[in-house]
């Protein structure tokens, strides 16, 4: 059961509430985001949501069986939508796609980057200054100094950035340089960077964990919203199988049953979810005609020159036209 609250609740009101729902059989968790206030109770007894529905203080409350609560579908009217500033949002009637580079590697392919993205007509900038790898000897990114570098030279063009957070100390340094923080897959139930996701006001992208199931992305999603932060992407990016034709398993289902049970906007991001270049413009489309609100994908200006994840990059040739194939689809099917 979720219970919003007036936005002018006193504390009396509020103690004298949280008492009747524990004198009820539930459990209230306050949780207060950057666009409301709610009572998040947990309890298994069945109760006339009537005895609270005329509390002072109270202003709609929800029946909502899942386990995840705030990020359900089941108490929100409409879906949620990102802004980012600059007439750039996600969700709802808005799609976006991100393109650009595994890894961030210098002014000139910034510059390019940016410039194929303007010709496209695409506004968000993807791309790794804090690379996890599984090799420890693998490339591992810039670091901050090359975030702060990319940051001025997007700006200036009007381009909003993603990149990866890997860990809590990471968050302050990075925050006056990034749109979106992204949530790589491998860490997508470490909780204590979830939580204090959860306390700035930036989008998040959370990415499927490796061998994730939905609930379990919805659940790590309802850590950042609990501690409140509403402005959340869930992202579908494969599944480790067992086939070895390919990187992952690209879960088309999981977009489709995501818009479902979330109000939360869907990212598909085909480049992971396959591995494979020649196949990620099919899966990209298939991701489009699933329902996702927007596309995340890897592309270089030359991928046999890139220094990781060449295999699974379009060039800017192959992005383009895939840019354009998107757009058409989405028209198809909102």
């Amino acid at each position: 059961m979720i219970i919003k609250l007036k936005q002018d609740i006193n504390a009396s009101q509020h103690q004298s509430l949280a008492s009747l729902i524990n004198t009820l059989g539930y459990k209230p968790t306050y949780v207060n985001t950057q666009f409301g206030k709610y009572l998040v109770c947990i309890g298994k007894k069945e109760i006339d949501l009537r005895k609270i529905g005329f509390e002072a203080g109270v202003e709609d409350i929800f029946r909502v069986d899942d386990a995840y609560k705030l990020v359900s579908s089941q108490w929100k009217i409409g879906k949620t939508v990102i802004d980012l500033g600059d007439d750039v949002k996600i969700g709802g009637n808005d799609f976006q796609i991100m393109v650009g580079p595994c890894s961030i590697e210098g002014e000139e392919q910034i510059a390019s980057t940016i410039a194929h993205m303007k010709l496209n007509g695409v506004k968000i900038m993807r791309g790794g200054v804090f690379k996890p790898r599984s090799s420890p000897y693998s490339f591992r990114g810039h670091g901050i100094d090359t975030l702060k570098l990319w940051s001025e030279m997007a700006k200036k063009e009007g381009i909003k950035i993603i990149t990866e957070v890997m860990q809590v100390s990471q968050i302050e340094e990075m925050m006056p340089y990034v749109d979106i923080f992204q949530v790589g897959a491998r860490n997508s139930q470490n909780f204590n960077l979830l939580d204090e996701l959860g306390k700035i006001d930036k989008p998040v992208m959370l990415k499927r964990g490796i061998s994730g199931t939905i609930e379990e992305l919805l659940q790590s999603a309802e850590y950042i919203f609990s501690n409140g932060n509403e402005k959340i992407l869930l992202c579908e990016r494969g599944i480790r199988s067992y086939e070895t034709a390919y990187r992952n398993t690209m879960d088309i289902n999981a977009i489709a049953i995501l818009k479902d049970k979330s109000h939360l906007p869907v990212i598909a991001d085909p480049s992971h979810g396959i591995g494979v270049r020649k196949y990620v413009d099919k899966i990209a489309l298939a991701s489009v005609a699933a329902g996702a609100d927007g596309v995340i994908m890897e592309v270089h200006e030359c991928p046999e020159k890139a220094v990781s994840d060449g295999q699974q990059t379009l060039d800017y040739g192959e992005s383009a036209k895939l840019i354009a194939q998107l757009s058409e689809i989405r028209k198809i099917v909102s």
